[in-house]
């Protein structure tokens, strides 16, 4: 069975219906970090202006998950897709990837 990574870019608001959508489909080992991104901001007062990158940036928040099987990873990036919708035309991004190996740490 193929194992998948499935990274997702959204907006800070919407991560919690995201989580819960995704942990009643079972959906557990999840990460979620908030990053520094250029998502188009909902409203001024979630853009910031970074020095460091001299650009607006909003705070956003990188969700990870791993799935076993195209059939999981596809519901996933639907409940994904489903719940952080924000009414912008670009409310984020979601990247998928193959892992190659998993290593359980005991």
């Amino acid at each position: 069975m193929s194992i998948r990574e499935v990274k997702a870019f959204i907006h800070r608001n919407r991560i919690a219906d995201v989580v819960d959508a995704l942990y009643q489909a079972n959906f557990q080992n999840l990460t979620v970090i908030d990053v520094q991104g250029l998502l188009k901001a909902l409203d001024s007062k979630e853009q910031r202006y970074s020095i460091e990158i001299g650009q607006k940036v909003i705070t956003e928040v990188r969700l990870e998950l791993v799935c076993e099987g195209e059939d999981r990873m596809s519901h996933a990036i639907e409940l994904i897709k489903e719940h952080a919708r924000t009414g912008q035309q670009h409310a984020g991004w979601i990247y998928c990837s193959g892992v190659l190996e998993r290593i359980e740490i005991t």
